[in-house]
């Protein structure tokens, strides 16, 4: 099983990263001549979650990066040798597999209003169709349950710390969108939120 992972994680990350963040802002940058990405390095609380987000992203890319590359330093992320089991990394797999998949449909569905960050300037649909039907921030919910899947995959301090930052960081940045969005689409949004709930 660790052969196989030292060869999926590494391709999974790749894949994450390069269809759900930079593919995806490229379309919608090709579409719109907008820049999708929005997290600033200002003074603001936002861009501050920006930059721990940047920073935990660099972080769980290191952590897979030494796990598949660096064996004999694996033991400094501090395993956590009690849940090391197959049932709980094929859970983790098929948890990886699913946020891949839940992620990249919301961002097709997203279509051009597809942002990272908090847009405040240029115009933008709200989505409301399809699994923003389910949940109010669905591509959020992916990336926690992606994080679910890695921590099973890969029980170590490093990762459950990479994990709980990720999680804060996550419906910090949930709220400020919620405040953002609640003074842009004003009723309509207060609307979306009585009838679709934040996460599922």
């Amino acid at each position: 099983m660790d052969t196989f992972l030292k060869i999926f994680l590494p391709v999974y990350f790749l894949l994450f990263f390069g269809l759900a963040m930079f593919w995806r802002s490229y379309i919608a940058w090709k579409r719109t001549g907008i820049n999708p990405y929005k997290l600033g390095n200002g003074d603001t609380v936002h861009d501050f979650v920006g930059k721990l987000f940047r920073l935990t992203l660099i972080a769980t890319a290191l952590i897979v990066f030494v796990f598949s590359f660096l064996e004999g330093y694996y033991h400094w992320l501090s395993p956590i040798t009690w849940m090391n089991s197959s049932v709980l990394m094929i859970i983790g797999i098929i948890l990886l597999i699913l946020a891949l998949i839940w992620v990249l449909v919301a961002q097709i569905q997203m279509g051009d209003s597809w942002r990272i960050g908090i847009d405040e300037e240029s115009k933008s649909t709200l989505v409301q169709h399809g699994l923003f039907g389910v949940s109010r921030n669905p591509i959020f919910l992916g990336m926690l349950i992606m994080l679910v899947g890695l921590l099973l995959l890969l029980p170590t301090a490093a990762t459950l710390t990479v994990s709980v930052l990720g999680f804060v960081l996550i419906h910090v940045q949930v709220r400020l969108e919620e405040a953002f969005l609640t003074e842009k689409y004003g009723e309509d949004y207060r609307k979306y939120q009585m009838s679709v709930r934040r996460w599922i």
